[in-house]
């Protein structure tokens, strides 16, 4: 708490008339980055076919988790409590970032461009993906550049997309 007083030039007191505790400037760190990612994921532009959308989407994840390494450890590798949880958090809508995600891949099953299964298990499935290799890349576990890990974490995401085609 000294440290972020002094990052934001107040003194380590003022931040107790805001923030019960650690914990809670954490949980508001959190809901900032959740914001901010189901903002610009609301903004995208989400035209094309379902795959292409979902790639999309998948790379804003992962343009956010590039600009903002350790608040994307805080939002989805930190334990933390009110942090959402799978099932019952996300099949209830609580989760603004991956509402949109559930909601294209629906789309994309009643489209018929997605086999029928459970939306929200898929939806759970594609962030293990997504968040997984991110978390590999921001660790040190892949030895390349950016522009490399970026489209190899489009090529596995197409590759899992496609096991999902009817």
């Amino acid at each position: 708490m000294r440290r972020v007083a002094s990052a934001v030039g107040i003194t380590p007191m003022a931040i107790y008339r805001h923030y019960a505790d650690r914990s809670a400037l954490l949980n508001e760190l959190a809901d900032a980055g959740f914001a901010d990612l189901a903002a610009r994921l609301a903004n995208a532009r989400h035209a094309g076919s379902i795959e292409e959308r979902l790639v999309r989407m998948a790379e804003i994840f992962l343009d956010h988790a590039l600009e903002h390494p350790r608040l994307f450890e805080l939002m989805f590798f930190e334990r933390r409590a009110g942090a959402r949880r799978f099932p019952r958090d996300f099949k209830t809508g609580r989760s603004p970032t991956a509402n949109v995600w559930a909601q294209t891949v629906r789309e994309g099953m009643e489209r018929g461009e997605l086999r029928d299964d459970d939306p929200w298990e898929i939806t759970f499935a594609m962030g293990a993906l997504s968040h997984g290799l991110i978390a590999l890349y921001l660790g040190g576990r892949l030895s390349s550049s950016a522009a490399r890990f970026r489209a190899f974490y489009r090529r596995s995401f197409r590759r899992y997309l496609r096991g999902l085609r009817p």
